[in-house]
């Protein structure tokens, strides 16, 4: 299966998403349409597309940003499996044709977020996750609400074989490191976890998140093909 990655940010990498990708012998590519000139796949090269978290908004006006769009109601018209992550599930959101805008919590740090849904078996009630967001998205009325924090209700969706995530699985304690090293003084600004950047740093990544994401992606990859429409490019 070819995986193509869209990644919008040098410290919000793939994560144990590449571990996955190599442990079922996928070919995954890494695009960063951020910083060269908008490259971005073709939905012909893609069996599974993974939208990864950005500093920007899909509300911003960049070339890429829309591009990206096309690629991904390419990619649901074509009924091929998407993940997307934080700005990645905003994304899908928005090109179902729904709203993003500010949420009335800035989510920074470790906190726990409650699965809304069985759909995807296997999954804990309860499961403590990384948060680095202030933007939401509403459930679009095609998907089921997956997750929800004591903050922000709107944390996951599942639409056949497409999930947004509002948060963080994928990073694990290299990852984290590198988020804190490089943007840690957004923990500091405002941010209604109350936790800094060191706080985020020795809570330690529970090990349960790589397992419960890799039942996600069997989720996804295993679900039948199913066209949806995008309506926001």
């Amino acid at each position: 299966m070819r995986i193509n990655v869209l990644q919008h940010t040098p410290d919000e990498g793939p994560g144990t998403i590449a571990d996955w990708s190599k442990r079922n012998d996928h070919e995954m590519t890494v695009y960063h349409p951020a910083h060269f000139s908008g490259v971005l796949p073709k939905e012909e090269q893609t069996d599974f597309l993974v939208v990864l978290g950005s500093p920007q908004s899909p509300n911003d006006s960049d070339d890429y940003i829309k591009n990206e769009r096309s690629l991904i109601a390419d990619v649901l018209a074509a009924g091929k499996p998407v993940l997307g992550i934080c700005y990645g599930a905003q994304q899908i959101v928005k090109v179902l044709g729904y709203l993003i805008s500010k949420a009335a919590h800035k989510e920074v740090g470790w906190a726990p977020v409650r699965r809304q849904s069985n759909r995807i078996p296997g999954l804990p009630d309860q499961m403590t996750v990384l948060h680095w967001h202030e933007d939401q998205f509403v459930i679009p009325k095609e998907a089921e609400l997956l997750f929800s924090s004591d903050l922000v209700a709107n944390q996951g969706f599942v639409m056949g074989n497409v999930v947004g995530l509002q948060f963080h699985f994928e990073p694990d304690a290299d990852a984290v490191r590198e988020m804190v090293a490089n943007d840690g003084q957004y923990a500091d600004e405002g941010n209604d976890l109350h936790q800094t950047a060191n706080d985020l740093l020795t809570h330690g990544v529970p090990e349960e998140n790589k397992v419960v994401l890799a039942k996600i992606l069997d989720y996804i990859v295993k679900q039948p093909v199913v066209a949806q429409k995008g309506e926001n490019r």
